[in-house]
């Protein structure tokens, strides 16, 4: 018999801890290799931590709601035979060694939590080593950090959360000279002087889902941060609708993909922003932050209705195959919540496609730290003026409304509608000959 160390994997640059959601296995269970042990939810997204190997659940070392560090082990599972000696079959001095560094890391780990516990006691908030010892480095009191408004579990301040709060307190959007009250007491007396809402015995009351509340979270700080402006045009469609009539049997016999609209779409929002560089930016304090990558966001929705943006890196180097692909996959995948977390981030721009559910328009909110988002109406057949040598005529053609927000701060009116109208440009002109 061998043991093998299930440990928390590395789910992208940013993320360094995740929350135990929950077991799906128990000691004593049988486990396949590939087969998702515990599901786990990090600040960016859900996913599950499969077995590398087969065997038997033997030992857990956390529970759910447990915040676990990057690296951790998770559990021991029991295997028949010897797992690869690249993982188990260590020399003895080894072995030694490895203990001696653990023991040292253990109290070199115990030292740092007292010293950060002994400092933040008072606080009725629980709060990780990671983010004392950030409040500690930047000489946060108790009081000022019991103010910062958390996006993890049960309302947890995350690495993030501290990110964002220094560096609004560096560039003077934070005045932090005096701070009397936690932010779990000023929320309260906030929320007792807001509209008294009327609960009566037919009303049902819904707890919000841990995304829901990052979502309404990430919404309402985006509204605070840019100054949102939209500009609308009116793209006639009716060579891409039949264009792609035409070829869509044809296109998914031979590469094994649907062709939607989106990676179309896809494909001229990434040559509009080739063209107008200026709006693939982000913006930190008086700086503007040019991206080099074109990675764009493509809003999908998750099987509890709410809606993730899985980032499509590198778009103006796919073709439209690549791009077909690369929609599908993040699509199918975020319906059944198998996304990685490297996946949803770095977006340098985002595409809504609010067309799906029937609108004809809409004013998406920026996806921070991004200052524009391009939102798709639906298409519809409506009468139109035709111009010909002839003279103009009325005629039915296949119409849609593109609806692009923006960040004024950064974006002005001329280039935010330049832009979209290159897009739509890219739109009109389609070649209907063009060949995959």
């Amino acid at each position: 018999m061998a043991k093998f160390e299930l440990k928390l994997p590395k789910m992208g640059e940013s993320v360094a801890e995740a929350t135990i959601t929950s077991w799906l296995k128990e000691v004593g269970d049988t486990i396949e290799a590939d087969e998702a042990v515990l599901e786990i939810a990090t600040d960016k997204v859900d996913s599950e931590v499969p077995s590398e190997v087969d065997g038997v659940l033997v030992e857990r070392f956390f529970e759910a709601d447990d915040v676990v560090q990057v690296g951790q082990v998770l559990a021991i599972i029991e295997t028949e035979g010897d797992v690869p000696a690249a993982k188990t079959e260590v020399a003895e001095a080894e072995v030694e060694e490895a203990v001696a560094r653990i023991e040292k890391s253990v109290e070199s780990v115990k030292e740092t939590v007292a010293a950060t516990q002994a400092d933040y006691t008072s606080s009725e908030r629980f709060y990780s080593p990671l983010v004392k010892n950030m409040a500690r480095e930047e000489e946060i009191s108790v009081e000022e950090l019991d103010t910062i408004a958390g996006t993890g579990k049960d309302g947890r301040v995350t690495k993030n959360d501290m990110l964002a709060y220094i560096e609004d307190r560096k560039s003077g959007k934070i005045v932090h000279a005096e701070i009397k009250k936690p932010a779990v007491k000023a929320v309260a007396a906030a929320q007792s002087q807001a509209t008294p809402i009327s609960v009566n015995g037919q009303d049902e009351i819904i707890e919000m889902t841990r995304m829901g509340k990052l979502i309404a979270h990430h919404m309402t700080q985006s509204k605070q941060t840019s100054a949102h402006v939209q500009s609308f045009i009116e793209v006639d469609v009716t060579k891409i609708v039949n264009w792609r009539n035409k070829i869509k049997k044809s296109f998914e016999q031979k590469e094994g993909e649907k062709l939607t609209f989106t990676p179309i779409f896809m494909e001229a929002v990434a040559k509009a922003i080739r063209d107008f560089p200026l709006i693939n930016i982000s913006v930190d304090g008086d700086k503007i932050i040019k991206k080099k990558n074109i990675n764009l966001g493509m809003a999908a929705a998750l099987p509890d209705g709410n809606l993730i943006v899985p980032v499509i890196k590198n778009a103006d180097q796919l073709n439209l195959v690549g791009m077909a692909k690369a929609v599908n996959d993040l699509a199918n995948r975020a319906r059944f919540n198998k996304l990685k977390p490297d996946e949803i981030q770095d977006g340098t721009y985002t595409v809504t496609n609010v067309g799906t559910f029937g609108s004809v328009f809409g004013t998406p909110i920026i996806n921070q730290p991004q200052v524009g988002i391009l939102a798709l109406g639906a298409i519809r057949k409506v009468p139109a003026v035709i111009e010909t040598p002839d003279g103009d005529f009325i005629g039915i053609r296949q119409k849609m409304f593109l609806s692009h927000s923006y960040d004024h701060r950064v974006v002005n009116g001329a280039l935010g509608g330049q832009f979209v109208k290159r897009v739509a440009e890219y739109l009109e002109n389609w070649d209907s000959n063009r060949e995959i």
